[in-house]
């Protein structure tokens, strides 16, 4: 840690320097007066100990000298006058300790930067893991492709992720929409905050207000404690709102009061609280046509559109499902303690010619599975597409008509990311079907 010691009395700044330098790992660099230490800034220390009274200045214009372009820098006021006034002042102003001189104040100035070493030592291990964390969400490693159109989706990733607009990601089902919003999280300025997730297809309507916006105990049946929501949970970070099309048109109303206000209202409370979060929304519908149907209103669509990101389907996407399938495969092997396997000519051509209609998320299936089924380089009778499988397997069980029922929704709900309403469309049955399955945990 690097000091700077800033006294003009010889004795006392030959004995801070000789106190602090008993720690081998402190820098000590000792200065007379308020203008030799602040030529010297460009140093940048990581703790001043600052006299009150200097020849040329006081502790507290030479505090704010120091703190104003350099925050981050820890001052430690050395005064001879014991004024809890002034002390207090002083550290309402940003310094980190008040000292009384004396000759016996040793022990509370080692006690000082003890205490300044350990939250400098957990500062710098706060940046390491933030920094470890952007290398893990490197965005050209963690989303895998080459293709013109992936390049395209890069390139705004990049915009977005150096800006605050508003983001809002469309594409099929399994193309990583929620894998590009994480991408943008995690290279934000707002990366320091949560990233919070939220699929609206899976959430009751009756509920979907409460899990956005909170709610105060004893608002409804139910409420047993007071519960904040997704907006403040994913203050200064960022929330992510999947499925946003799936979104009830009395809550829009409240959505977009929010995003307009900054401000959220928990139920059973009038007392609003303020946000402060990037908003990433997600649909795998075409927004602009549900708002011609009247199912979602174009004054919030056009207050979420901001920077719209479109997600190529996989096969628009050429030679990427080989990139993606060879990384899914080291991933399963590396998981599995498996050698990493191959994938054979034909099998590559198979690959290639099929169109995913489940997208990326269809395609790790595949490969994980033929991971397991290959007794060593993959090929073509490792490869199974479509549900096949699985009705041949569900026709040779004895079952009730409920449990095939049962098995069905199970399936889909899996494929479609639990989401209930796409899930509820795809087989023509009503949500509260599914919802009712699920409260006797029969999926």
């Amino acid at each position: 840690m690097k000091v700077f010691v800033v006294e003009d009395d010889p004795w006392f700044r030959e004995f801070i320097t000789y106190t602090l330098s008993l720690n081998a790992s402190f820098e000590v660099t000792s200065f007379e007066t308020g203008k030799e230490v602040l030529n010297a800034m460009n140093q940048k220390p990581d703790a001043i100990t600052l006299d009150f009274r200097l020849p040329d200045t006081d502790g507290a214009v030479l505090l704010k000298k120091i703190k104003d372009p350099s925050p981050q820098t820890e001052a430690v006021i050395i005064s001879e006058q014991d004024k809890i006034d002034t002390a207090v002042e002083l550290l309402k102003n940003g310094a980190y300790d008040y000292l009384v001189k004396s000759k016996d104040m040793r022990e509370r100035l080692l006690s000082t930067f003890n205490r300044l070493q350990t939250k400098l030592t957990l500062h710098q291990r706060i940046e390491y893991l933030e920094n470890e964390v952007k290398k893990k969400y490197d965005f050209r490693k963690t989303l895998i492709g080459s293709s013109e159109p992936f390049t395209a989706v890069f390139n705004l990733i990049d915009k977005a992720a150096n800006t605050n607009i508003h983001v809002m990601i469309t594409g099929e089902t399994g193309t990583g929409k929620e894998e590009v919003a994480k991408a943008i999280h995690h290279n934000s300025k707002f990366s320091k905050g949560k990233f919070v997730a939220v699929n609206m297809g899976a959430i009751p309507s009756e509920l979907a207000e409460s899990e956005l916006f909170g709610h105060e105990k004893g608002a409804f049946t139910g409420a047993l404690t007071q519960r904040a929501g997704k907006f403040e949970e994913a203050h200064g970070g960022t929330l992510f709102l999947d499925e946003i099309a799936e979104m009830p048109l009395t809550l829009q109303v409240k959505l977009l009061r929010a995003l307009q206000e900054r401000e959220v209202v928990r139920i059973g409370s009038n007392n609003p609280v303020k946000f402060n979060c990037r908003i990433i929304t997600a649909t795998h519908r075409d927004l602009t046509e549900e708002v011609k149907k009247g199912v979602f209103r174009d004054d919030l669509y056009y207050r979420l559109l901001g920077l719209q990101i479109k997600l190529p389907p996989l096969r628009e996407r050429g030679n990427d499902v080989l990139l993606l399938a060879h990384h899914f495969i080291k991933l399963f092997c590396n998981e599995n303690k498996l050698p990493v396997k191959s994938i054979n000519c034909e099998a590559q051509k198979k690959l290639l010619t099929y169109p995913f209609p489940g997208n990326i998320r269809e395609l790790k299936s595949v490969i994980e599975l033929a991971a397991v089924m290959s007794s060593g380089e993959i090929t073509t009778a490792d490869i199974t597409f479509g549900n096949s499988n699985l009705l041949n397997r569900l026709l040779l069980e004895e079952m009730t008509l409920e449990e095939y029922n049962t098995q069905i929704i199970r399936h889909y709900l899996k494929k479609y990311d639990n989401n209930v309403v796409l899930t509820a469309q795809k087989l023509g049955i009503g949500k509260s079907t599914i919802y009712r399955l699920l409260k006797e945990e029969k999926i």
